[in-house]
C-alpha cells in the first residue's frame, strides 16, 4: 500500500515535535539563546504549514486563503520571536 501525503506529513509533524522536545529538554535552546529560539520557531512554522496545507486541505483552496493563513502564521511567529529578542535586551 502506497502511503498518502497526509500520512507522511503526520510522520514529519511527529518527528518535528520530537526534535523540538529533545532540543528543549537537553537545554540546548536555552544555551543557544535567540538562535535556538529561531530554530524552534522555524520548526513550529513548518509544522503549522503542514497543518494548513494538508490537514486543513488548503493546498487546493484559492490562493487568497492560502496566502492569508500562511501570512498570519508567519506574522505571529515573527512577532513572538521579536518579542523574545526584545526581552533579551
Amino acid at each position: 500500500m502506497k502511503p498518502r501525503v497526509v500520512d507522511l506529513v503526520w510522520l514529519l509533524l511527529l518527528a518535528a515535535t520530537a526534535l523540538t522536545w529533545g532540543l528543549s529538554s537537553s537545554g540546548w535552546v536555552a544555551r543557544a539563546g535567540l538562535g535556538g529560539m529561531a530554530v524552534v520557531f522555524a520548526l513550529a512554522w513548518l509544522k503549522g504549514l503542514g497543518v494548513i496545507l494538508e490537514f486543513m486541505e488548503l493546498r487546493h483552496a484559492p490562493p487568497l486563503w492560502r496566502r492569508a493563513l500562511i501570512g498570519g502564521l508567519t506574522l505571529i511567529s515573527a512577532l513572538i520571536l521579536l518579542a523574545y529578542a526584545l526581552a533579551l535586551r
